[in-house]
């Protein structure tokens, strides 16, 4: 199989701009749009939005390679990095270490990219890891660095990477290109072109034992920051997950060819998307303030309780509805208490009412967001 790093022409990837134009306008609109949302909330809430969206992405980007992480141990993590009342959630190292690597991320989008930060990041990512040979530092073991599927007597390689002694040489063209393709580099390109060739790049190297997927994304969203002057904090690693298939086909089809026009139409796609959600999670999260500045001091501990893990859940508060069953679930109360607690929220119009007797559902009475 001729890997894309075999073919003779690497690393000089060949794309039509003409295709891509459309989409690095909707881009540089939406993000905008982004920015001015994120404006017209307050200041002292904004690091809370940040706590919400980046534990978000942490969670996502985990589950991309099948890492299930706590969320609110990630959150309760990056509340203590970002200064906040920390709660005493226990924080596990895993999740610790991906909050710092999000949190680094967000507070050095602006600099330039150098190997020291890779391996910073790789060291977070890592904590707690014992069974990596090697930890902050690129591989070096003999063996060929493969993305296999199937069972292990018959696997299915989906890619091959360059050997670990060609990776410091590959990662340095990687750096130097890096920064020359950015706003204030000599060779500057469109934002949506330069993260999405960068992704592919990166992880066609795969320099690293483990966590190459993660830093890749990680990488994506330094290089959009750096294009829009701030960090873009899209929903990228949310958006991919919900489509995780397409993701490993394009990257696997891709990493084949040095023509990747399909694969920057599919980034850039999925960018868009990605911009959409957050202008979705922001207005929610505005509207999650306003709820709570509505019925401050009106609802009792019950309610409060029920009514957070309903935040918590999505902006829907629960898939189909919360029931009177969940509510018991949740506060361990009588079914009265539960009914009468219920009625309350409705009167007061924290919640709205759907359905009859057992297919009764509650949701939480927010504007639409659009």
């Amino acid at each position: 199989m001729k890997w894309n790093w075999t073919q003779q022409a690497w690393p000089q990837f060949i794309y039509d701009e003409a295709h891509l134009k459309t989409l690095e306008d909707r881009f540089l609109l939406s993000s905008g749009e982004v920015i001015g949302a994120v404006r017209h909330i307050r200041d002292e809430e904004r690091n809370l939005l940040s706590v919400e969206l980046l534990s978000d992405e942490a969670v996502k980007t985990s589950e991309i390679e099948g890492e299930m992480l706590d969320r609110l141990s990630v959150q309760s993590s990056l509340r203590r990095q970002f200064g906040l009342d920390a709660d005493n959630w226990p924080v596990k190292p895993q999740e610790r270490g991906i909050a710092e690597m999000m949190v680094d991320v967000y507070e050095t989008c602006s600099g330039p990219l150098n190997h020291e930060t890779l391996f910073r990041w790789h060291g977070m990512l890592m904590t707690g890891n014992r069974y990596l040979e090697t930890i902050g530092r690129y591989r070096t073991h003999d063996d060929a660095m493969q993305i296999v599927s199937g069972r292990i007597d018959q696997p299915a390689v989906h890619y091959e990477a360059p050997p670990s002694r060609q990776v410091p040489a590959e990662m340095e063209a990687f750096m130097d290109w890096f920064n020359r393709s950015a706003p204030s580099g000599e060779s500057p390109l469109p934002a949506l072109t330069r993260a999405g060739l960068g992704h592919l790049y990166f992880e066609s190297i795969h320099p690293f034992e483990d966590g190459n997927g993660r830093i890749g994304r990680a990488l994506a969203e330094k290089s959009l920051a750096q294009n829009i002057g701030q960090p873009s904090l899209i929903a990228f690693a949310y958006t991919i997950e919900r489509g995780r298939k397409a993701y490993y086909d394009q990257l696997e089809r891709h990493q084949r060819t040095l023509d990747i026009t399909d694969w920057l139409v599919y980034f850039a796609e999925t960018v868009l998307e990605a911009q959409q959600t957050t202008l979705e999670r922001v207005a929610f999260f505005i509207a999650k303030a306003h709820f709570y500045d509505r019925f401050r001091d009106r609802l009792n501990e019950r309610q409060e309780k029920v009514i957070a893990r309903m935040f918590r859940e999505c902006p829907m508060g629960f898939k189909d509805g919360l029931s009177a069953e969940n509510y018991i679930s949740i506060t361990r109360s009588s079914r009265a208490t539960a009914t009468r607690d219920l009625h309350d929220l409705v009167e007061k119009g924290a919640l709205k009412r759907a359905g009859e007797r057992r297919y009764t559902r509650y949701a939480l009475n927010l504007p639409a967001i659009k």
